[in-house]
């Protein structure tokens, strides 16, 4: 019996010592073509953020099956790589003191889609399940009377009143709607509406 208290005294303690930073970021954003987006990251940690501190962003394109290393932030320097789909795109947008790692990409493409990964180390503090986003560019006149902020371009879902799937069916039917009056002219196709 001792020796079960033992082993479980000695577990408890070593559990202890593992600490975990909890990264958070929203689960899907919509951008609009040709906008800046700030790709929200925000983490937690139980240590004091030090100069050890890191970021990192990758980034997986739409069907690919491997991710692509992108941005690197350390020590107050920002480290954006070199010869990739975002040069010259990438700005930090966070502050590591008030546990915000975002950044901001300009000019947003549609090749841009796909899901992007922040990754936050805050020795001692290491062990870490990434934040993804899953990030769909969309045409800007799609978006008409949709929760996207127009200083920005980008759809705050939060509050929106809407879910991802019912946004979705609406831009597919503006698409169709607007497809069906250009093609055949009909007049009943005008007085129909999806908003």
């Amino acid at each position: 019996m001792s020796l079960i208290l033992l082993l479980s005294c000695f577990y408890l303690s070593y559990a202890v010592q593992v600490s975990a930073v909890e990264v958070n970021t929203p689960e899907e954003m919509f951008v609009e073509n040709g906008t800046d987006a700030k790709l929200p990251c925000t983490f937690t940690s139980v240590e004091v953020i030090s100069s050890a501190a890191s970021v990192s962003w990758s980034f997986q394109p739409e069907g690919a099956a491997t991710r692509i290393s992108f941005f690197y932030y350390s020590n107050g320097k920002s480290y954006p790589g070199k010869d990739i789909p975002f040069k010259d795109r990438i700005t930090w947008a966070g502050d590591l003191n008030k546990k915000d790692a975002s950044i901001t990409i300009s000019n947003m493409q549609f090749r841009d889609n796909g899901t992007y990964i922040c990754d936050v180390k805050n020795p001692p503090d290491i062990v870490v399940k990434p934040g993804e986003i899953r990030v769909r560019v969309v045409e800007k006149d799609l978006h008409a009377g949709s929760p996207i902020d127009g200083s920005t371009g980008q759809e705050n879902l939060s509050g929106s009143g809407g879910s991802p799937v019912f946004e979705m069916l609406l831009t597919i039917g503006k698409i169709l709607r607007k497809t069906l009056k250009t093609s055949c002219n009909c007049s009943a196709v005008s007085n129909f509406s999806f908003a």
